[in-house]
């Protein structure tokens, strides 16, 4: 995904695109069913990847993400530049799409499960994290 940061004072005001890895973790009671295949599970991968690929990768894959504030006139030629741009009502760094992101699949989670953290790499080495303890 893309990014430009409205009016930073930096680089990063242009608009760049990142590799982002994304990390979720769920807390929930594990299933209690001996002999049942799901047996000691939260929630299974399988349907959490599904969840995460519609709901995150499938929006945000080759998109470019940037803010409201950024003039009309700019968003049109973006737009007649691009198909995949997203507007949101926030400055898109790594520490605001991670809290978006967690709102995205909180909606999207079975009841007795619920987001523990969210760790969204930007880079190798930098990452921006959201704790559901810190967001209540």
């Amino acid at each position: 995904m893309a990014h430009a940061l409205y009016e930073y004072d930096g680089l990063c005001r242009n608009i760049h695109g990142h590799s982002y890895n994304l990390q979720v973790t769920l807390i929930g009671e594990a299933k209690k069913e001996p002999g049942h295949p799901k047996d000691g599970m939260v929630m299974d991968f399988s349907e959490l990847k599904k969840v995460v690929n519609s709901q995150v990768v499938v929006r945000f894959d080759h998109a470019l993400m940037v803010n409201s504030l950024f003039p009309e006139s700019q968003i049109k030629l973006l737009k007649q530049t691009t198909e995949r741009v997203i507007i949101v009502d926030f400055q898109p760094t790594s520490e605001n799409i991670v809290a978006y992101i967690a709102e995205i699949l909180q909606q999207h989670l079975p009841i007795g499960v619920s987001l523990f953290s969210i760790r969204l790499y930007e880079t190798v080495t930098s990452y921006a994290e959201w704790f559901a303890s810190d967001n209540q």
